[in-house]
């Protein structure tokens, strides 16, 4: 399975952006998705996940009201739409596949593919 990610890209605070992963390869394995961010100098930390089926979707508190992750199953496709961007929203964006079917985890270690990360850079 490969992800790509797209859709990073510089914007001003109080914008949004569109962030999209498109999944390839061995589709079949591809369950729960969400995506990941890095800040400079920081850990990567989880953003928001959804379920096979987009009927269960998590966000972080610090996104929540803000972000909204969704899938095109059809399409192989997970998104990200992100609103009212903050600075601190800055970071390199991961999106990341789970491959069995179960509850969406905020947790790195449940997800078994990963994408190449696309930047988000959101300036004051």
């Amino acid at each position: 399975v490969q992800l790509q990610a797209s859709g990073g890209g510089l914007v001003q605070a109080g914008g949004s952006l569109r962030l999209s992963c498109a999944a390839s390869g061995r589709t079949s394995d591809v369950y729960g998705m969400g995506w990941f961010r890095q800040a400079p100098g920081e850990e990567r930390v989880f953003v928001a996940a959804i379920s096979w089926s987009g009927s269960k979707t998590y966000n972080t508190d610090s996104v929540r009201g803000r972000f909204t992750i969704s899938r095109d199953n059809d399409k192989n496709t997970v998104h990200l739409q992100m609103n009212s961007l903050k600075p601190e929203d800055t970071a390199v964006y991961y999106c990341a596949a789970d491959r069995w079917n179960r509850v969406p985890s905020t947790s790195e270690a449940d997800f078994h593919y990963w994408g190449q990360g696309t930047l988000v850079t959101v300036s004051s």
